[in-house]
């Protein structure tokens, strides 16, 4: 196929689910706005005094909404319910009993004492899936700990070989043990509502950031298991593979991969250095590897002779996989990130109009969408509440009683 599909008017491959979303900041919003682009209707439950505290975390887009708040809630509805109320907790049980499932990111026992943890939703709706989010897991000596995305990469041993060798650690670039946190969590609740379908049954799921760090340590720990050895940094160069990782050029840096035999001749050929592949210390991944700087040395004596751009065209009709570096100018003004629908323009009432990063999953029969801004803080509490089977008067009682609040558009 040559076009993707268009989302619109299409059916959506988690339509009639509802995810009741209690949980702030990223892991658990990542994972919530990752099922409401397939079609699940997300009802994103926050506190009340200013909400999820994203919406206050970095560069603001607007005064009352943060550029990185807008990034990871759209497709949301937003409701305020007060926990430290009775009548918010009871509002909440409401909304479970037509709910298929909850995430939350509480500390350990919190739900529990509200009275909303697993036991207690179960009670009222037992096909209820429920999935909880935590630094270190709802067991174990750690579990009433705070996690953080950069304790947990500091803890999964990430930061001890992510970086320059030499230098102080330094953490992913991006909050990886959050994200993909976000991204198991996807799976497991994903994985729980296959086994409903085929069982009726719900069930509880957990998911920790330290776990989600360390299952990323693939290559790392499986050396570590097989020879004892601990990974240290290698900044770009890849542990198994050589050459793998970013070269000088006469203006800037290449990267290039070539993870086997036929890419690191048809790679050596291309730069004009033919004569390293017969050398006995590069004539398998074996030798490259030992001798990774050396060869690093001898193929940037080549690389530096040409910018970046002839360097790609002679890489690209040689066959052999290559890239720039490009940074967040560059890439969303990539051709292929543009002919892709990676970049998506949406309406926001109060912020006008706001880019988001498109769908990256491309289903052709049940495409995701983005067709719904980031909500305004309890933007949907009376719609919500309404679909729930509470009247008005009965929502405005529970407004005095400050139970929920509201913010009618």
């Amino acid at each position: 196929m040559k076009n993707l599909p268009n989302p619109f008017g299409m059916p959506e491959a988690l339509d009639g689910v509802r995810v009741l979303d209690c949980s702030q900041i990223l892991a658990g919003p990542f994972c919530s706005m990752l099922l409401a682009d397939m079609g699940a209707d997300v009802i994103k439950i926050e506190k009340p005094n200013g909400g999820d505290d994203t919406r206050r975390m970095g560069p603001p887009f607007i005064d009352t909404e943060s550029a990185a708040f807008l990034a990871m809630n759209r497709n949301k509805r937003s409701i305020v319910l007060n926990f430290k109320d009775p009548l918010g907790v009871e509002a909440m049980k409401h909304l479970v009993s037509s709910a298929d499932i909850i995430i939350e990111n509480y500390r350990t026992g919190v739900m529990d004492r509200l009275g909303l943890g697993y036991e207690d939703l179960k009670a009222i709706n037992p096909g209820i899936i429920y999935c909880s989010i935590s630094g270190f897991g709802r067991t174990g000596p750690y579990a009433n700990r705070g996690g953080y995305d950069l304790i947990a990469q500091a803890m999964s041993g990430i930061m001890s070989f992510t970086g320059v060798p030499g230098m102080p650690p330094v953490k992913a670039g991006v909050p990886i043990a959050d994200m993909n946190a976000g991204m198991f969590s996807v799976y497991g609740i994903l994985t729980a509502y296959i086994n409903k379908l085929k069982t009726g049954q719900g069930q509880y799921l957990e998911i920790s950031l330290l776990e989600a760090a360390l299952a990323y340590t693939v290559w790392e720990s499986a050396g570590y298991f097989a020879t004892g050895e601990v990974a240290g940094p290698l900044g770009s160069s890849h542990r198994n593979s050589a050459p793998y990782q970013a070269l000088a050029t006469s203006d800037g840096y290449i990267v290039v991969g070539a993870p086997n035999q036929p890419n690191w001749e048809r790679l050596a050929k291309a730069f004009g250095c033919e004569e390293l592949i017969s050398r006995q210390e590069y004539k398998d991944n074996s030798g490259r590897l030992i001798n990774r700087e050396k060869l690093e040395t001898e193929l940037e004596i080549a690389t530096r002779k040409k910018s970046t751009d002839e360097w790609l065209d002679i890489l690209e009709k040689a066959g052999v996989p290559a890239g720039p570096i490009l940074n967040m100018e560059q890439i969303w003004n990539d051709p292929q990130i543009l002919d892709r629908g990676m970049e998506a323009v949406l309406e926001h009432p109060t912020a006008g109009a706001i880019k988001n990063i498109g769908v990256a999953a491309k289903l052709y029969s049940t495409p995701g969408r983005i067709t719904r801004p980031a909500p305004v803080l309890g933007q949907h509490t009376r719609e919500v509440l309404l679909d729930a089977g509470y009247t008005t008067t009965q929502i405005d009682a529970l407004i005095e009683s400050d139970a929920i609040s509201t913010k009618d558009m």
